[in-house]
């Protein structure tokens, strides 16, 4: 197949806000699929090549500079042993081997091919083709029940090989596919909540645990044998020994359990988020050491629990893992469900997630059995430039780059970009926008329209974190737009100092 064909289906499915219609647009494309492209496919439509990290950054792929062909010629198969040689390249000189590689692959493809194949590369194809948008998809595709879909992705951990066995088996090797100890499950979600009693409330009687800015890990256990993977089943095993060594002393001959990691200082309080995320990198210093927590249990010595409710797992997970428990109640009751979060905030964390504790495991979903309560920061800053939107935006300016103000003059007393966000923009405030940027437009680029910083947007943000990004240091940490705030001055928004002071350590 002609991987214009997934061009033109992610369009498709950017253009239209039906989910009905991305369902349809997207099955018609895999069911027109061979075997061996399904694999490639999906991981192209998810953004999450099969390969897993293409060892690509924004600034190589972006400074790709050639002449696009005119017509399309490659083919899905072409693009994923491209991606295969991309992860091949190694070693000394694997820089430069990897740009001559996209160069070639820049050349071969149109414009269009190039823009999508860098979305895919770099992670960003915000198209709508959301993972449980396509598992209906594939569903539909494959004439198969879309629980039955939806389990055997979560219990295989790869959407992909969900794909090849519900396209090309029968449903009873779709409904085959099992929990295994040592591969990966996809990790059960959290709704939101703007308070303990409203989660209370739709949950019911619920186990009330800490919410830990920490990363989220699964780790498997097969008598001697343990693997531990991030929230992206990507298998950190040897980065992280003392997480290994901690799940050894448990008194379980097999078992998968689900829960968070972060690093702690001195005192014991939580060490910042990018502190711990170091940690899983190739060449992380091993003098920061890793605690894990955990919270769930889906299997025990040959018993799968992931269909037990919570109360029963949680039961077992303490039985059997003690002082490794993330700390929490179980209660039907505000006043003592509103204790524990702030307990947990005193003592440095993010909130507490409500769970209740009669619901299953359900992996890689966003229902109500869980819901995570946080408090939500607010701060003003102003807009110092936006971006060119795609598919449903194109021909309007979307993604805002944000900045904080320069109280001391440490950068020269101006404005200092701290982010970025297009989330929370309706399609009023999209037109409004692209109306008045340009009226106060200071200079652009292709993709870009740069503007006096004069106007302040009310910005909502889970926190910061440590970043060599932007010039400031830090990052928003999820930034979503509240409102645009006229009645305010630019000399009046906040600053890079406080933001800086949300910084733990």
């Amino acid at each position: 197949m002609l991987f214009q064909a997934v061009v033109d289906t992610v369009a498709a499915v950017a253009a239209t806000p039906s989910r009905l219609a991305k369902i349809e647009a997207l099955a018609g494309l895999l069911v027109r699929l061979a075997a061996d492209e399904i694999p490639a496919t999906i991981g192209f439509l998810a953004a999450d090549p099969r390969q897993g990290s293409l060892g690509v950054g924004w600034r190589t792929a972006t400074a790709v500079a050639v002449r696009h062909a005119e017509v399309p010629t490659l083919t899905v198969a072409d693009v994923d042993a491209v991606f295969d040689r991309l992860v091949a390249a190694s070693g000394d000189g694997s820089a430069a081997a990897r740009a001559g590689i996209l160069t070639d692959l820049a050349a071969r493809a149109t414009a269009a091919e190039w823009q999508l194949l860098l979305r895919v590369m770099l992670g960003e194809l915000r198209s709508g083709a959301l993972e449980g948008v396509l598992l209906e998809a594939l569903a539909r595709a494959a004439d198969r029940d879309a629980s039955a879909v939806r389990r055997a992705a979560m219990l295989s951990g790869d959407l992909g090989e969900t794909a090849v066995v519900a396209l090309t088996g029968t449903a009873d090797d779709l409904a085959a596919i099992g929990l295994a100890v040592g591969r990966p499950v996809q990790p059960m979600l959290a709704a939101t909540a703007t308070s303990v009693a409203d989660a209370l409330a739709v949950t019911g009687e619920a186990s009330v645990e800490y919410k830990l800015d920490g990363a989220r890990i699964q780790v498997h256990r097969d008598g001697d044998d343990v693997r531990v993977f991030t929230r992206s089943l990507a298998d950190i095993t040897a980065r992280v020994p003392e997480l290994v060594a901690a799940v050894r002393e448990l008194p379980v001959r097999a078992a998968i359990l689900d829960g968070e990691t972060l690093s702690l200082d001195e005192d014991g309080a939580p060490r910042p988020f990018q502190d711990t995320m170091s940690r899983f990198g190739a060449e992380a210093a091993r003098d920061v050491a890793l605690r894990p927590w955990f919270f769930d249990l889906l299997h025990l010595d040959g018993r799968d629990l992931i269909d037990e409710p919570l109360r029963v797992r949680r039961a077992e997970l303490e039985r059997v893992a003690g002082d490794l428990v993330i700390p929490g109640v179980i209660t039907a009751d505000a006043v003592a469900a509103e204790a524990v979060s702030h307990e947990a905030l005193a003592a440095g964390h993010e909130g507490v997630v409500v769970k209740s504790v009669d619901g299953t495991y359900a992996a890689g979903r966003r229902g109500k059995n869980w819901i995570k309560v946080k408090p939500v920061l607010t701060f003003d800053l102003v807009v110092l430039a936006c971006e060119w939107g795609s598919g449903r935006r194109t021909g309007l300016l979307s993604n805002l780059h944000l900045g904080a103000r320069d109280a001391t003059g440490e950068f020269g007393g101006e404005f200092v970009m701290v982010g970025k966000t297009f989330k929370g923009l309706t399609d009023r405030l999209l037109r409004w926008q692209t109306e008045r940027f340009p009226e106060i437009e200071t200079r652009r680029t292709a993709h870009v329209v740069y503007v006096e910083p004069v106007t302040v947007v009310e910005i909502a943000i889970d926190g910061v974190q440590r970043s060599s990004r932007y010039p400031g240091g830090l990052a928003l940490r999820f930034a979503r737009v509240k409102r645009y705030r006229p009645d305010k001055e630019p000399a009046a928004t906040d600053t890079i100092q406080s933001l800086r002071a949300l910084l733990r350590g």
